[in-house]
């Protein structure tokens, strides 16, 4: 009679856990980052083994919602079933340490900026104030670049000096020439209240490029070697700041870091967006879609996908038009959190001819069901502001190097 199977060893930190914690975790959990605790050592992570083991089996942690049905993502951060199960074991058979001999060496992690050492940094000139209280309009900050030169961005960031009141920041590319926003004083923070209707301030639409869009969870972005974003000699940074009032009167002065690329590149990075402002939700409606359709004017590689919404977000979706009646799905969100708001990276580009036919579509929960709805009884509009709603899915693509914003959207005939 065969002996009986020797019982599996229980997970322990050295060896087990902590290499999970550095591949998975420790980008956000870790001094100065997003997240509220750091899991760099037993003694940090030991005392939130429990709630570890509840975030994962969830998948709530790490924060990653995109169907795994559709796409490829470079920079999918979910735990394999396997990871999840050691997480999970750990927690359940005592959360033991372990022998430290057994623990991969610490992770290197950049102590500030997450892209490196700036080569320039422009940085709002004051503290802004933010009440306890209130709805606090947009602030828009123009700093200028004072570049002689062309220069290409392969690595930019936002670093908020306040992350919990942040919403989120958009830095603009100001090009040299336009008249968006002239007049208005430079360094200083002014804003632009919204119209009636709670319409956008129509001082506040531009067709300048998008430099960085800040939201939780999307702090930087880095390109691969030959790929940029272009800033023209001349050019203002146009940064927007959505604040949202925690209960404290509080500041914050925000930072934006660049680094150069040390060679020009083959292709340039646009950030485009399509949107829906036209929308109603009903009161106490669980599942309304807002959809919004468009067309490339030229060829493009597509790369990334960013999805936003406010408090009564709850799923979205990139679809294609392939004709016939096909469709395909780029990405499917089917859980959207309003405070992880993830840049989508595919994994392989995807060439999108001109006159591809896109459909963006969101999906709103604004019933008692949803514990973040500010109210299930107000018909919900757009607004910039957290308790109203927005639909925008914004979407980064490539092109030739040469080709600026205003000429990619001249449609050939």
């Amino acid at each position: 009679m065969p002996a009986p199977a020797a019982p599996a060893p229980k997970p322990v930190f050295y060896k087990d856990v902590l290499p999970i914690l550095q591949k998975r975790c420790q980008e956000c959990h870790r001094p100065g980052e997003i997240a509220p605790m750091s899991f760099r050592t037993y003694a940090e992570t030991r005392p939130w083994a429990k709630a570890i083991r509840q975030a994962v089996v969830t998948r709530k942690m790490p924060p990653w919602f995109a169907d795994p049905a559709y796409g490829h993502f470079a920079n999918d951060r979910s735990l394999s079933k396997t990871e999840i199960q050691t997480l999970a074991d750990w927690a359940d058979s005592g959360a033991l340490a372990g022998d430290r001999k057994d623990a991969p060496p610490p992770r290197d992690w950049p102590s500030g900026w997450n892209i490196g050492t700036p080569d320039a940094v422009f940085e709002m000139p004051a503290e802004f104030p933010i009440p306890a209280s209130g709805a606090v309009d947009y602030q828009y900050v123009i700093l200028a670049t004072r570049f002689a030169e062309d220069k290409w961005i392969e690595r930019v960031e936002v670093r908020p000096g306040n992350r919990a009141t942040v919403h989120h920041a958009v830095v603009y590319i100001r090009e040299p020439g336009s008249q968006w926003l002239a007049g208005e004083p430079g360094g200083v923070a002014f804003p632009l209240p919204p119209g009636s209707g709670h319409r956008p301030n129509p001082r506040s639409l531009t067709t300048s490029d998008i430099l960085m869009v800040y939201t939780p969870g999307n702090s930087s972005e880095i390109w691969s070697p030959g790929i940029a974003k272009k800033i023209e000699a001349g050019s203002d940074l146009i940064l927007q700041m959505h604040y949202t009032a925690t209960g404290t009167a509080t500041t914050d002065r925000t930072s934006i870091g660049i680094v150069f690329a040390k060679t020009p590149p083959k292709q340039a990075v646009l950030t485009l967006q399509m949107g829906n402002d036209r929308f109603v939700i009903p009161p106490g409606d669980p599942d309304y879609r807002v959809s919004v359709t468009g067309t490339l004017p030229n060829d493009a590689l597509l790369i990334g996908l960013l999805p936003h919404m406010h408090l009564r977000g709850k799923a979205f979706e990139y679809l294609l038009d392939r004709g016939n009646g096909a469709i395909e799905t780029l990405l499917k969100v089917n859980y959207y959190d309003f405070h992880w708001q993830i840049d989508y990276r595919l994994a392989t580009p995807r060439l999108l001819r001109a006159g591809t036919r896109l459909e963006w579509v969101g999906y709103f929960d604004n019933s008692a069901n949803n514990p973040r709805n500010p109210d299930p009884a107000a018909e919900v509009r757009f607004g910039e502001q957290s308790w109203e709603e927005m639909m925008i899915g914004f979407f980064d693509v490539l092109v030739d190097a040469g080709l600026t914003k205003a000429k990619f959207f001249e449609r050939k005939r």
